[in-house]
């Protein structure tokens, strides 16, 4: 029933503010207060307290208990206050791995000159709390756990607090899609493919990280040790050996190239060659089915590589 209630409770929170465009202030409106268990026990205290001082006529018990009534009071005003004018934003986009956590970034900024204490976000299950000190900042990760590659939506999350006592809870709701790319896992027993296709033993015989492209024509200034001196002894004409990087001739990772593995395996292998490259600085490029990414490198590349592979099987994201 109480799961069943908070379900409701998020649907008219949703149906009453809308979809939220962060950066998002809190106003009054949008903040909810409840006593918890603490504070409903309190008011069961207090309530004997009065009966028992109009029974009894005792004028310190009743002195005491309306004192307690007024902190209690105070301590709700301070709960709402809190949250009262913080401001919200996060990375609505983040890249995760299945089996892992998505760290969503959620910034909170107090511009009042009022500390803000122990205020939690939550989102599904994961949640982090920080304080707000006064004209300042204040980063908070939030790691949820995705299980399945694919794309992972959350729609909603939550704001609250139980500063100072805890025996009250305020809370909002924020209506702000968050996107996680569920990446596959990188694992597979298959080595990287060789650069440009030349086998590791031809690469070991190379110049270092370079490949013989042919001969060009002498010109001043060249260094001796690339001179084509059996060309010059033959009778030839003066020419200087040209060489060319191999790790500037693009390595394609195929789909192809993992026949008789499962779907999945297949992704998980890919997603480690994506890793594995970037990891040695190589240039390469993405073959799967319906999509080619051309060969690059660097950290945009492969975040593309690995959305491309998140989204395998699936629409893409509006």
């Amino acid at each position: 029933m109480r799961q069943a209630a908070i379900r409701r409770l998020r649907a008219w929170a949703a149906r009453r503010h809308g979809r939220d465009s962060l950066p998002i202030k809190i106003n009054r409106r949008r903040i909810y207060i409840l006593p918890t268990r603490f504070g409903l026990m309190l008011a069961f205290v207090l309530v004997a307290m009065l009966m028992a001082g109009l029974n009894y006529n005792s004028n310190l018990g009743l002195a005491f208990a309306f004192l307690m009534v007024s902190v209690a009071l105070v301590t709700m005003h301070h709960c709402n206050r809190n949250m009262l004018g913080l401001q919200v934003d996060v990375t609505t986009e983040v890249d995760a791995f299945a089996g892992r956590e998505a760290s969503f970034e959620f910034v909170l900024r107090n511009e009042s000159n009022v500390e803000r204490r122990d205020v939690e976000i939550r989102c599904l299950t994961a949640s982090g709390i920080r304080s707000v000190a006064a004209k300042s900042s204040e980063s908070i990760p939030v790691a949820v756990p995705v299980p399945q590659r694919g794309v992972a939506r959350i729609e909603q999350f939550e704001l609250r607090t139980r500063y100072p006592f805890g025996w009250f809870h305020a809370w909002t709701y924020v209506q702000g899609s968050l996107t996680a790319y569920v990446a596959p896992s990188p694992q597979g027993d298959r080595t990287l493919p060789s650069v440009g296709g030349v086998g590791t033993a031809s690469r070991s015989e190379a110049r270092g990280d370079e490949d013989f492209a042919g001969l060009r024509a002498y010109e001043p200034g060249v260094p001796l040790k690339h001179m084509a001196w059996k060309v010059l002894a033959r009778g030839g004409e003066a020419a200087v050996q040209s060489y060319t990087s191999l790790a500037s001739q693009p390595d394609w990772l195929e789909w192809s190239s993992l026949e008789g593995q499962e779907t999945e395996m297949r992704l998980s292998q890919l997603c480690l060659w994506v890793l594995e490259s970037d990891a040695a600085q190589r240039v390469y490029g993405l073959r799967i089915p319906g999509k080619e990414i051309p060969p690059g490198r660097g950290a945009a590349h492969r975040f593309a590589c690995l959305r491309a592979l998140a989204l395998y099987g699936f629409a893409e994201p509006r």
